[in-house]
């Protein structure tokens, strides 16, 4: 799932491959898909994108945004992008498939859910798109300390502290994902309530949380999730699926993962104790 080390490092390889690249052709609903969503008519979005110049592409939090002068095409959570040269064979199943002039191809494809909204800015109400636009990244100039001081003193003390990273878009792109290595790094476990936290604990958390996902970013994405490419990202994830059962690399015990307010966590038994 996109979160915010991939959609900034998916961005960033968007404008080197195909910015400034004038659409050709645009396929919708290839592969019907139930939990695939579009704006109004997904049919509508040939007529509207074909003749345009795809221009900068941004992340903001769990989604990419492409500049289509006018309109805006956004890839959120869940919509997995890939690139494909003119003479590579493109999968048999996709929901939306962007051919440029040249024969390169942007395909969109959606696993368990995702969305694909195509708009004009002025007249576009979503509330998770807004909030991501509006709400600073972490490692910008303006999500210093006293910024991510506020949101904590803005929820409640009842709150864990994976909920109080992963809901409510209080961090919008920070998900149950990047969320394990952050709390490793912190020395808490997912399920610490928030309340009891001291300034020292959140300081630590503030630079785990600004760290890990700057080195993350840095390296190109996890290597649990897959770049524009298709590739693994470069970030070796400390707790992933990947590693459950292996040694923690602090302190050797073995890395455990529990169900948690709908999703699964991973964590170190003596590194975050309860």
């Amino acid at each position: 799932m996109l979160e915010i080390p991939e959609s900034l490092t998916i961005a960033e390889q968007l404008n080197k491959t195909v910015m400034g690249k004038r659409i050709a052709e645009v396929e919708t609903e290839h592969t019907k898909h139930g939990f695939a969503w579009y704006t109004g008519d997904a049919q509508e979005y040939q007529k509207i994108m074909v003749g345009k110049t795809l221009g900068k592409a941004i992340g903001i939090g769990h989604q990419v945004e492409m500049d289509l002068g006018d309109y805006r095409f956004v890839a959120g959570d869940g919509a997995n992008l890939r690139f494909f040269q003119a003479d590579e064979k493109l999968p048999a199943r996709y929901q939306m498939r962007i051919t440029f002039e040249d024969g390169t191809s942007l395909i969109c494809s959606v696993q368990m859910y995702g969305a694909m909204f195509l708009f004009r800015p002025e007249d576009y109400d979503n509330y998770y798109y807004w909030v991501a636009k509006e709400k600073p990244m972490p490692n910008t100039e303006t999500f210093d300390y006293q910024y991510f001081k506020s949101i904590v003193e803005n929820s409640p003390g009842n709150l864990s502290i994976k909920a109080f990273l992963a809901t409510e878009q209080r961090i919008p792109g920070v998900g149950n994902g990047v969320l394990q290595d952050i709390l490793l790094e912190s020395g808490l476990h997912p399920k610490k309530k928030i309340g009891g936290l001291r300034e020292a604990d959140w300081k630590r958390v503030y630079e785990a949380l600004t760290g890990v996902l700057q080195k993350m970013t840095d390296e190109g994405g996890r290597d649990t999730e897959k770049t524009l490419f298709g590739e693994q990202g470069g970030y070796q994830t400390k707790l992933s699926k990947k590693t459950v059962g292996k040694p923690c690399p602090y302190c050797g015990n073995l890395i455990q993962k529990s169900t948690y307010l709908g999703g699964t966590i991973y964590f170190c038994p003596e590194c975050q104790v309860l």
